[in-house]
């Protein structure tokens, strides 16, 4: 396969599993769920923290820049922040424990009830995100997993599931982007309505 052939395969793919989610009622309906539990929490005191591993990380940490940061337009800062920034936390904690442990131990430490946890796995199976997951659902904190078809472990311990149905990660992944700056958008919109 050529470059070009390469590159334009690649768009194709997208652009038909992005058209999957557009005619999947159970996405969109979970997605606004995911929306409302976000604003929820943050109207009432909470945070919204973000885990993930690899490619799930980095969009973990850009979807938590979006809201502490801002989206579309100035406002106050939202409580966003992935669990993995602090890295001489997160090496101690994978070195001198285990690195199943790096994201259950900070969400013992910092989460509450109010909270918001946000897991993305592509397989749903990423150990640290379930022990993560399973330690906010221990505090009463809202659990969300975003993973790839068959959701995985995650699927069944997480409040809400949104399930990319898709097995190629690079294409799951952009999908977690799409949906979650949709949800990122709902939530700055209705915190921060703009004046007509």
């Amino acid at each position: 396969m050529d470059r070009i052939s390469t590159i334009r395969r690649n768009i194709e793919d997208s652009i038909l599993l992005k058209n999957e989610i557009f005619n999947d009622e159970d996405i969109i309906f979970t997605t606004e769920e995911v929306a409302f539990a976000v604003i929820d929490a943050l109207s009432n005191g909470g945070k919204v923290l973000f885990c993930g591993n690899g490619g799930s990380a980095a969009d973990a940490q850009h979807l938590a820049a979006e809201l502490s940061g801002r989206y579309y337009y100035d406002r106050p800062p939202l409580f966003a922040e992935a669990l993995h920034v602090n890295t001489s936390y997160l090496t101690a904690v994978a070195n001198d424990i285990s690195f199943s442990e790096i994201y259950s131990r900070l969400i013992n430490a910092i989460g509450k009830r109010n909270d918001v946890l946000i897991g993305l796995s592509t397989s749903g199976n990423s150990m640290n995100v379930v022990n993560a997951i399973k330690a906010a659902n221990k505090k009463g904190m809202k659990t969300i997993s975003m993973t790839g078809r068959t959701g995985g472990k995650l699927k069944k311990i997480s409040n809400f599931s949104i399930q990319i149905p898709s097995t190629d990660t690079p294409r799951i992944q952009e999908c977690h982007m799409l949906l979650g700056h949709a949800i990122c958008e709902i939530v700055e919109r209705e915190i921060f309505p703009k004046s007509a």
